[in-house]
């Protein structure tokens, strides 16, 4: 692997969704491989329906076997499944193409591992259908989580303008409190920090901290996490010369744009750190789970079977994504 132009991998994702059009728009452009080499972790019989369908422009991607076959003058494309009576149904949920995105990941996971790739982005999948024996998680952060046995994950929002991580990830509103206790705290914030040191190469990281309740408690009047876990983990990251605030009460955070006043937001739950970031930056926005041996990053939209085959997926999201996991493995390289 060439350390100037690494191998980026792409997992198909669900392909009833809408992971092989954005794909193919965004990696249709071949100044891409001034940067990279795209290694497509899928089927070229599904990336050529999908291309003929929409209409979409031909450009070159040969199918290999193994990255061994690879040069850095193209794009590639791995077949991880036997595809030869593989039906494409754009918008359809099928037990079919949930075993095709885990055999797409598990294939990308394994080059990861054995190090001849240095990140993937994965294209969307379906939670539902990708369960099996071998896949019982919420989501890849969790897959990956555990594949990779790392001690502690975050799930990562990025964008230009804001970054943003959540405590409890796929969670139940209804288990969020109980899940909440100084110690996971203190483990995200400290994935944190790291993560915006070594991987978006900032030396003295500047970092929010959310509350949990309404108006952050209002001094117990509202809930007592902020004052028994959340507010004691703020004071001992402080205390060590770490620029940590908090907590704050969400609504106002975001509503006076806060957040342009630090590196980044650590939110206490999925959708308090994920609703006011996919208004700030749905077409931008990328998913990266912070705090793994590998890269991955990912766009923060879904399947969107509801548009799947009909050639109106925007392919931004994918592609920020793509060149943030490029950017990233430069600044590991670095760090």
């Amino acid at each position: 692997m060439s350390a100037t132009k690494p191998f980026i991998g792409i997992t198909l994702g669900d392909y009833n969704g809408i992971g092989p059009e954005v794909i193919l728009k965004a990696l249709g452009s071949q100044r891409i491989l001034k940067w990279c080499t795209p290694v497509i972790y899928g089927s070229k019989k599904v990336l050529e329906f999908t291309r003929k369908q929409l209409e979409l422009p031909e450009w070159s991607i040969k199918e290999i076997k193994d990255l061994s076959e690879a040069g850095t003058d193209q794009s590639y494309v791995i077949t991880c499944w036997d595809d030869s009576n593989t039906l494409v149904e754009p918008g359809k949920v099928t037990p079919e193409a949930g075993k095709a995105a885990f055999a797409c990941l598990d294939r990308a996971a394994k080059d990861l591992d054995s190090g001849v790739l240095s990140a993937i982005v994965t294209a969307p999948i379906n939670k539902h259908n990708i369960q099996s024996e071998d896949f019982k998680f919420p989501g890849h952060t969790e897959y990956l989580t555990e594949r990779f046995e790392a001690k502690s994950s975050l799930m990562m929002l990025v964008s230009d303008e804001l970054r943003v991580g959540v405590a409890t990830g796929h969670l139940p509103l209804l288990e969020v409190s109980k899940e909440l206790s100084k110690e996971l705290i203190r483990e995200k914030i400290t994935t944190f920090l790291q993560s915006l040191r070594e991987d978006f190469a900032i030396e003295k990281p500047k970092l929010a901290v959310l509350g949990l309740n309404p108006h952050a408690g209002e001094a117990g009047l509202l809930g007592q996490e902020e004052l028994e876990i959340i507010q004691p983990v703020i004071d001992e990251f402080r205390s060590k010369g770490n620029l940590v605030f908090g907590p704050y009460p969400a609504d106002g955070f975001f509503g006076k744009a806060q957040f342009k006043e630090f590196d980044g937001v650590l939110g206490m739950y999925h959708d308090q750190g994920l609703i006011p970031f996919k208004y700030i930056a749905f077409e931008t926005g990328v998913n990266f789970t912070a705090g793994l041996p590998i890269i991955r990053t990912s766009p923060d939209h879904g399947t969107a079977y509801d548009i799947a085959g009909k050639n109106e997926a925007d392919p931004s999201s994918f592609l920020h994504a793509f060149f943030l996991a490029i950017d990233l493995v430069k600044n590991r390289m670095n760090a």
